[in-house]
Order: C-alpha cells, then sequence, then structure tokens
C-alpha cells in the first residue's frame, strides 16, 4: 500500500543507494517526526545526500531524487 503522505518531502540519505542495484535508506520528517524509508533511486546516491522522495512503492519503500541543499534563483534564469 503507498504512503502518499512522504510524497514532496524532504529527506536524508542515512544509507547511500546503489541506483538499480538496490536500496539505501532515507529518514525523512513526516506525521510529526522521523521515520526510515528503504530509499531507491535510477543513478547511486551517496550517504548524506539531501533529497526529494517523488513516489511511494508501498511498504515503507519510496523512490528519491537528489535534492540541491539550497537553490540559487538566478541559477534558475541561465536555464531559461
Amino acid at each position: 500500500m503507498p504512503d502518499d503522505a512522504v510524497i514532496g518531502c524532504v529527506g536524508v540519505l542515512h544509507v547511500g543507494t546503489r541506483g538499480q542495484r538496490g536500496p539505501g535508506e532515507v529518514v525523512v520528517r513526516v506525521r510529526g517526526g522521523s521515520e526510515a524509508f528503504l530509499a531507491w533511486s535510477e543513478q547511486p546516491l551517496a550517504k548524506g545526500t539531501q533529497v526529494l522522495i517523488v513516489e511511494s512503492r508501498g511498504e515503507r519503500a519510496v523512490d528519491v531524487v537528489a535534492f540541491p541543499d539550497s537553490v540559487d534563483p538566478l541559477d534558475e534564469l541561465d536555464r531559461l
């Protein structure tokens, strides 16, 4: 069963992901506390990487992508 409450949340990897070879572990603040989920990503991501949860796989497993610590609005202008 999917856990939609975590989609869109930002967390930190406590165990790095190995891309399609295996999950890592992300800790995210949700529902008034911190919870751990298996974290899957397309590309390997290192421990300590800040990630955005983009999809729930159900049973406490999620898909994540790297998410920058801070976004400079001027960088976004370069992409236009």
